[in-house]
């Protein structure tokens, strides 16, 4: 008998392992459901080029058009420039006190203006705010000076910064979004640096909040932030504005607004959405259109926590592993945005491997939760093992390799 255990085993050991491990690899590859399917709910007409709305809280497409359009981002551009401004600032390369020369290219840069010169020095946070509020094309170029060396080597780390954070159809050609060939996104890469932006770098996004600023010196008809909706709506906090004559009328807003039910362990219950809207044909219409969007999605769509951040969603059994098993969910509340009043038909499951081997690495995707309203798929939600599993001795492999064979 023993004889014989010795020859079956390990070859179901290495039969189950490599069976096995071919379906999780399968599963491990399952991503996250990047739109809402459009037969739930119709947007309401959006007079853009390309628009998205994209509900940050569910991390859910809303609403879209267009999403994947290379289009001119005009001075949208900007939030890749304070992207690596934040990044420096947070590695300490650079402080917000340190004053920072101005060029004469930075000084003849056309378009809009901080209206800075050579003669000034100018700390680095009057030029984060000259960028973001009066989206001063010399400033920005000042702080891209500052940041890469050069304008040029700023632009390569734009570009290798794009294929970081993942942004498929985009090409940085300038710090500013001034019109150049190949200077081109889409709205959903967008979203993404958006998305990305306020996540990574909460303590800056408060600038993209202010109202009015201006530098000292500087003339007082030039301090008012181009996003109308700051002075609009109360809920909306960013984002970024932009224009060129190729571009249209352009702009990535943002609000939180507090809901009941989300809990405490969703930022005392707020629900962030992001409305993006490309190529509109005035000031005026980019806010009126962002707008639009924002107030439909609060409202058309309600927000349901369906588990806390770093509750187990599922437990499953593990094979070949030091532990019998694995409790799986997310670091962050799960919450799904459902149109208002389907709650009641709200459905979930779970798609897994099985069955599930060892080892399984914390943080590792093991499982997905698909949620459907009825019969209509909403979205797929990635589970993540909330510990690691290290992998069995020999016997403990092969013991459990015959087990699975006789079941």
């Amino acid at each position: 008998m023993k004889k014989l255990l010795k020859t079956i085993i390990p070859a179901l050991f290495g039969v189950f392992l490599i069976a096995n491990g071919s379906v999780y690899a399968q599963n491990a590859a399952v991503t996250p459901s990047s739109s809402a399917p459009p037969s739930i709910l119709a947007a309401p007409e959006v007079a853009a080029t390309s628009y998205l709305l994209l509900d940050i809280t569910a991390n859910q497409i809303l609403a879209a058009k267009n999403v994947d359009s290379p289009l001119e981002p005009a001075s949208l551009t900007k939030l890749m420039t304070a992207y690596l401004v934040f990044d420096a600032l947070k590695a300490k390369k650079i402080d917000l006190k340190q004053a920072l020369p101005v060029s004469t290219r930075a000084w003849k840069m056309p378009g809009s203006r901080m209206f800075i010169d050579p003669t000034m020095q100018v700390p680095v946070e009057d030029l984060i705010k000259g960028m973001i509020v009066q989206s001063g094309n010399d400033a920005t170029t000042a702080l891209a000076e500052g940041v890469g060396g050069s304008v040029e080597r700023f632009v390569q780390l734009m570009n290798e910064q794009a294929k970081v954070l993942g942004l498929k159809n985009t090409g940085y050609k300038n710090p500013e979004g001034l019109t150049e060939a190949g200077h081109t996104t889409t709205a959903r890469d967008l979203s993404i640096l958006a998305t990305r932006l306020m996540a990574d770098f909460p303590q800056y996004t408060s600038y993209y909040a202010i109202k009015k600023y201006r530098y000292q010196g500087t003339p007082t008809s030039n301090d008012s932030n181009r996003n109308l909706l700051l002075f609009r709506d109360p809920t909306v906090d960013g984002l970024k504005t932009g224009h060129t004559e190729a571009a249209g009328y352009c702009l990535i807003a943002t609000a939180k607004r507090e809901f009941a039910g989300l809990g405490a362990g969703n930022a005392a219950g707020s629900r962030r959405l992001l409305a993006i809207v490309l190529g509109t044909a005035s000031e005026n219409d980019r806010a009126n259109e962002a707008q639009k969007l924002l107030n439909w999605g609060y409202t058309a769509f309600e927000a349901v926590k369906l588990f806390d951040a770093g509750q187990a969603v599922v437990t499953p059994k593990v094979w070949k592993g030091t532990e019998n098993t694995v409790k799986l969910g997310r670091n962050e509340a799960i919450v799904v945005a459902l149109p208002a009043g389907s709650a009641a038909r709200l459905k979930t499951s779970i798609s897994r491997a099985d069955p599930l081997l060892a080892p399984l690495v914390k943080g590792q995707q093991a499982a997905v939760l698909k949620v459907s309203v009825g019969d209509q798929a909403m979205l797929d939600v990635p589970l993540l093992a909330l510990d690691g599993v290290a992998q069995a001795g020999l016997m403990g492999r092969a013991w459990d390799a015959l087990r699975l064979w006789i079941k």
